[in-house]
Order: C-alpha cells, then sequence, then structure tokens
C-alpha cells in the first residue's frame, strides 16, 4: 500500500492491521523475486528473503529479490547456485562438480568482476554492472581458456581465480 494512502487512512481513524501491510510487503517481495526470470522457473519457486520462505515452491528453483542486503537486484538460482552462494556468504570452500544456473534478467548492482570480497566494488579498477544476463556455474577445468572481460562481447568468467568462478552471459543491454 502506498504511503498516501497508508496516511489518509491513519488520518481518518481507521487503523490498518500489521498483517495486512505485512502481507502486502511480502507480496511485493515475492513479485520483485519473481521478476529475475521467466515466468516457466520462477512461478513455483520457492522465494526467500533474508533466510526466511515467503512463498514455498515446487520446481527445486529459488528467487530472492535481492542478492545482497539493499542491492534490489533480484535473483533465481538452482540448488548448485544457492550452494555457492551459501559458500560466497560464509567465505567457505565451494567447488562446482556439475553444472548450475542463476537468472538475474532485472540485472545486478554491481561488482568486481575479480573479487567477490572487494572492499569497496563501485570502486574497483574491474567493476563491472551487468545488465540483464544468465550465469552458469561449472566444473572449473571448463572454464579454462574462457575470456574474463566483460567487454568482450559474449560471456565472460567472473571471479576466475576464486571457487566461485562462474560464467556470466550477458542477455540485454547495461544500464
Amino acid at each position: 500500500m502506498n504511503r498516501l494512502v497508508s496516511s489518509m487512512l491513519i488520518m481518518s481513524g481507521l487503523i490498518l492491521s500489521p498483517a495486512i501491510v505485512h502481507a502486502e510487503d511480502n507480496q511485493a517481495l515475492i513479485m520483485q523475486a519473481r521478476s529475475a526470470a521467466p515466468a516457466m522457473v520462477s512461478a513455483d519457486a520457492t522465494v526467500m528473503y533474508q533466510g526466511k520462505v515467503l512463498a514455498e515452491g515446487s520446481n527445486g528453483w529459488t528467487c530472492m529479490p535481492e542478492t545482497m542486503p539493499g542491492d534490489n537486484s533480484p535473483i533465481c538460482n538452482d540448488a548448485v547456485w544457492m550452494a555457492m552462494l551459501t559458500a560466497v556468504g560464509s567465505k567457505g570452500p565451494f567447488e562446482a562438480k556439475q553444472m548450475g544456473f542463476s537468472y538475474m534478467l532485472g540485472g545486478d548492482g554491481g561488482v568486481s568482476n575479480s573479487d567477490p570480497y572487494h572492499s569497496d566494488p563501485m570502486s574497483a579498477e574491474d567493476f563491472i554492472k551487468e545488465g540483464p544476463h544468465l550465469m552458469v556455474i561449472a566444473p572449473k577445468a571448463s572454464l579454462a581458456g574462457m575470456s574474463t572481460d566483460p567487454n568482450s562481447g559474449g560471456p565472460y568468467v567472473m571471479w576466475k581465480d576464486t571457487p566461485y568462478a562462474h560464467i556470466m552471459i550477458p542477455v540485454g543491454e547495461r544500464d
């Protein structure tokens, strides 16, 4: 519910139930999360926000309304990608033993192309803010010979020298 309507209802003596506002907030988060991938993936995906399940899914995919806290970059991941993101979040080990897929059709907030833990990624020499894209995790050996240059005109490897190396596949223009 927008702020003007909320203010008008409160000023007129009607009090909104916190459960109703919370449900509307959750619905907005669910819609944002599901915008990251085509409906054939996202419609039956589990939706999570800050570790809480907002909608149970049935297809093995997980969508979130943000990739990193506050970045407003929705993402949908298969189980392999969720395992990788958990490892990145804990700075833990990860090894891709099979392919994994992720959608970010709304683009991302930008990161260092080489260092997932860069202290100031917006100032990184290799900062990249990608438009709509897909991401693929694959066993490290399959990344050999691929470009790491996001300006090479096609797919490229991000975070190459880390356990979290993955292929970025742009599918739209950058902002």
